[in-house]
Order: C-alpha cells, then structure tokens, then sequence
C-alpha cells in the first residue's frame, strides 16, 4: 500500500510539472506572440509603414493623411505627428534634460498601463498627469542612451520606479526639436529590461518631447 501511495504522488507530481511546463511559452513563442500583436496593432489602425530610405527622401516627414509609420532599426516603428519649434537648431543634444508627456499602451494585452496626460475616464486621477517625467539625455559618440532624474506617477507603480528610458525612444530625437510629439511601437528589445524579460512590446503616445527649463 505504501508503494502504491508513493507511485500515485509521483505520477500526480509528474502530471503537474509537465502541465506546468506545457503553460509556460518558449521564448521563440513569446516573440512569435510580440510580432503577432505589433502587426494586429499596425492592422487595426490602418497604419501605413514606410521604409527610411523613403522617409528620408520625403524630408523625414510622415503623411498624417496616410497614417504614416517610417520603420526605424530593431523594429521601432515612428511618426512624427508634430516635428516641434520651427528653429532648426533647437534640436536635443547630449546632457539635455527633457520632459515628456505620453500614453503607454500594452499592446499584447491592448491595455492603458501608464500615462501622465489627461484621458477621458481619468478624470479624477490627477495626481498621474500632475508632473511631466523628466530624463537626461547622453549622447555617447553612437550610443544613446536616457535616465529618469524624475518618473510619471503611473510609471513608478507600472515599471517598479525603473529609471530606464525605453531605447526605443530615443531614435526619434534626431528626427525632431523641442515641443514634439511622435508616436512609437516599440518592441521588447528596446524597451526597459522589464519589458525585454517579459517580451512585451508598447505603443507610446508622446505628445510632448521639451527642453527642461532651468
């Protein structure tokens, strides 16, 4: 009897780690799951993408009419909504301090995770569109990089107080001045590490890239 106890917690143990392991994803699957959502989210906006060497030859400029996505490196997909002040040398440079206003959507889950804008049916929310977040800017010969000096609300409670800056974001700095607003799908890859462990790609809203001002 005491043999055949243990045989049938072996086989029920055995059971529950094999459907423990025939739930959980292979990374490979995780990625197929990434690209699946990124190309449902540029479907079900009609978005329209681009190659560089055409949004380079447009001006870098992408046709709001069309829903314009210029494809940029490692699977960022931009467009440039608003390309910000009108002076061409008022464009960000390392060591710049800058403020952003955006909208985070999961696009695996299509879900609002974080934002610091005013949205319709946040109304009363105020303490997460209260404050810009605020990142400074290091150019490194051709390295880029960002780092929160101070987080949007919402993104202290959705990304753990991380001070990363998506990669992601930054691609589109040279493309644009001060005061503009873009919008980005960005991948696992170039997102923050949390993002890059979980493979879960974002759409960001940036309604606003500004200079800080001292």
């Amino acid at each position: 009897m005491k043999k055949l106890l243990i045989s049938c917690l072996s086989f029920l143990l055995a059971g529950a780690l094999f459907q423990a392991c025939d739930d959980s994803k292979t990374y490979a699957e995780m990625l197929q799951d990434e690209e699946d959502a990124v190309n449902k989210f540029i479907r079900d906006e009609g978005i329209q993408v681009i190659s560089q060497d055409e949004f380079e030859r447009n001006d870098t400029v992408t046709n709001l009419d069309r829903n314009e996505f210029v494809s940029l490196s490692d699977g960022v997909y931009m467009q440039i909504v608003d390309r910000g002040s009108e002076d061409l040398n008022d464009t960000f440079k390392d060591g710049d301090e800058i403020c952003v206003r955006f909208e985070e959507r999961n696009l695996l889950e299509n879900e609002i995770t974080c934002f610091n804008v005013f949205l319709d049916g946040y109304e009363d929310a105020n303490q997460y569109y209260m404050d810009p977040a605020v990142f400074r800017y290091t150019l490194e010969s051709t390295y880029a990089y960002g780092t929160f000096i101070q987080q949007a609300y919402a993104w202290s409670i959705a990304h753990s107080s991380s001070t990363e800056v998506p990669s992601g974001w930054l691609l589109a700095l040279p493309f644009v001045r001060d005061n503009a607003h873009v919008r980005l799908i960005v991948p696992s890859r170039m997102g923050i590490s949390e993002s890059q462990n979980s493979v879960i790609p974002y759409y960001y809203d940036i309604r606003k890239f500004s200079k800080a001002v001292n």
